[in-house]
């Protein structure tokens, strides 16, 4: 894992009180679809990987399944335990997921995570997706993405100028997204060769916001954390200029999710996937 992702991935511990409100949630009907593909039944056994506040989690607790979270930030994993106190059967476990081990053995019916599987080193993450799978268990993976269809709010080719004057630029090769063009995880869940049948699902929303509203949101992204704080306080700056001028005094942004999830390849005994795993391992120091 990179350096930056390294840091990145803890600069949501200072916004951890902001994450759960400012977030939008996802769309029932994901977790409808979660639930149909991966065939889960009642008292399944699901693992979370970076849970953050519970966004993604709630929605299954409230199904009645029984939950494992992996979440490595502390402060994040206080504010999950407090917004699912209600739910007994949701444990919350603060480490690294790479390389963290249940207590129980018998392997869990899903492992999922809701926008983190960015942060994870993808050389070890679906080995240990995999690992801690049942026999003829899922993994469902998916992200939430600023996605710009036809009729999309004008304002971010506004505030774009006022990216590239703070030198945040958009990669030379960036296509904005449609909902007809996001992308999932299929690709790397198919080259890693331990999950078969995978199926893909798209989904996309409209929220509105306010400046503030807006600003909060901008305020729980790893990159907007991570901004000099003079470059923040002009995009914020401009943010409230711009819907000043609004009627309504907001912008709407189109969210959109693609599920990919998948089914556990039967390719050989949890026994012979560690000691491949061990003797890569030799082969990587004596390289």
């Amino acid at each position: 894992m990179t350096a930056d992702r390294d840091h990145l991935k803890t600069t949501f511990e200072s916004k951890a009180d902001l994450y759960h409100r400012a977030r939008p949630d996802y769309p029932p009907a994901l977790f409808d679809a979660i639930v149909e593909l991966a065939g889960l039944r009642p008292g399944a056994h699901l693992l979370e990987v970076g849970c953050a506040t519970g966004k993604a989690t709630l929605p299954l607790a409230r199904r009645g399944y029984r939950i494992t979270c992996v979440e490595l930030g502390r402060d994040l994993a206080a504010h999950a335990r407090t917004n699912l106190a209600g739910y007994p059967h949701v444990e919350i476990a603060e480490h690294e997921f790479e390389t963290w081990e249940p207590r129980e053995p018998g392997g869990f019916d899903l492992v999922f995570a809701a926008t983190a599987w960015h942060w994870i080193d993808p050389s070890r993450g679906f080995r240990h997706a995999w690992e801690l799978l049942k026999p003829g268990g899922h993994l469902a993976l998916w992200n939430s993405m600023h996605i710009f269809p036809a009729d999309a709010d004008p304002v971010f080719t506004e505030l774009q100028t006022v990216y590239n004057e703070i030198d945040e630029r958009l990669p030379p090769d960036y296509v904005q997204p449609t909902p007809e063009t996001m992308l999932g995880h299929q690709a790397e869940i198919e080259a890693s060769g331990l999950f078969t049948d995978v199926v893909a699902r798209s989904f996309d929303w409209e929220v509105k916001y306010t400046a503030q509203a807006y600003i909060d949101l901008l305020d729980t992204f790893s990159g907007h954390i991570a901004m000099p704080q003079a470059s923040r306080d002009k995009l914020y700056s401009a943010i409230r200029q711009l819907l000043a001028g609004r009627p309504d005094g907001q912008l709407r942004r189109h969210w959109g999710t693609v599920l990919s999830i998948a089914r556990r390849r039967d390719i050989a005994g949890r026994r012979d996937i560690a000691r491949r795993r061990d003797v890569a391992g030799r082969r990587d120091v004596a390289g």
